[in-house]
């Protein structure tokens, strides 16, 4: 029995192997989702989802945690670039 206010986390392969009831098996959405434990419209939004990560609309988990590590890379990287203009113009006019 859950409590109110929380709310059941589904891992990714487990909401594949329930999309995969309806697409694969011919299972109804709402047959699909009892046999799942789950309701009809999380079946409904994990089958869009699915959708549209695999036409690349949508960035699946992994592509979405490579993103979350490169954006601060990205930053550090183009502050260092600045750095080093400023102080490649600074020597330049040293050297005149």
């Amino acid at each position: 029995m859950t409590t109110k206010g929380t709310r059941r986390q589904f891992k990714p392969e487990f909401k594949k192997g329930a999309v995969a009831l309806v697409s694969e098996q011919g299972y109804s959405i709402s047959k699909a989702a009892e046999a799942v434990g789950s309701t009809a419209s999380n079946l409904r939004r994990w089958i869009k989802e699915l959708k549209q990560e695999e036409s690349g609309v949508r960035l699946d988990a992994g592509e979405r945690a490579e993103l979350n590590r490169l954006r601060p890379e990205n930053k550090q990287l183009r502050m260092e670039k600045e750095i080093l203009k400023k102080a490649s113009g600074f020597f330049a006019k040293e050297m005149k």
